[in-house]
């Protein structure tokens, strides 16, 4: 890349100037970095130069003790996407905010700045993730299973169906040498 090459204001960037940037935070800390870095743009004035501030998250269903839980997964552990326009007090701001390490992409000083596309797309996922939250375990057809409860407790099978919407597995158990179809709740087996 050439001393002389023109500046993203220059080659046709948004009109308002902000691109989203990934921001590499300690794992666990994402909403901690999205609540520090609110604070320092408002203490620095710099409301101008920021859009919005995403971690990417997703609802999950968890079954605990046999009830439905619906919590938050993060699908990118330890990034947080970040609108802004990219200059050298920007720059500064987010990468001496606590618990952030710095920018993914680009040169270690000039980060590059991702797609409007990428950020739909992930974006899309967040939404999907609000409308039917995915389970947190996934079963898959063919994979081993144990029983840990119920009359096949400690019986070995394979996965033959998953019905998320009712949270049943079908796994084939042998029982006496013959394969049995045993219909179960997700909570009734785990992975081998």
């Amino acid at each position: 890349m050439s001393e002389h090459a023109p500046t993203e204001a220059q080659a046709g960037a948004a009109p308002s100037g902000l691109r989203w940037y990934v921001v590499h935070a300690y794992s666990g800390m994402e909403k901690a970095v999205e609540r520090n870095l609110r604070e320092r743009i408002d203490r620095a004035g710099m409301q101008a130069k920021f859009g919005r501030i995403l971690v990417p998250t997703e609802e999950v269903v968890e079954l605990k003790n046999g009830k439905k839980s619906v919590t938050e997964r993060r699908f990118f552990p330890g990034y947080v996407l970040v609108e802004m326009l990219m200059d050298d007090e920007t720059w500064h701001l987010v990468k001496h905010t606590s618990k952030v390490t710095g920018f993914v992409g680009g040169a270690r000083n000039r980060p590059a700045p991702i797609s409007e596309a990428e950020v739909m797309k992930i974006v899309n996922q967040m939404q999907e993730g609000v409308e039917k939250p995915r389970p947190k375990v996934e079963w898959e057809v063919g994979e081993l299973v144990r029983v840990k409860e119920g009359p096949f407790t400690d019986f070995n099978g394979a996965v033959e169906e998953v019905n998320y919407e009712k949270s049943k597995v079908r796994v084939s158990v042998t029982i006496f040498g013959r394969a049995t179809p045993v219909e179960l709740d997700f909570s009734q087996v785990e992975k081998v």
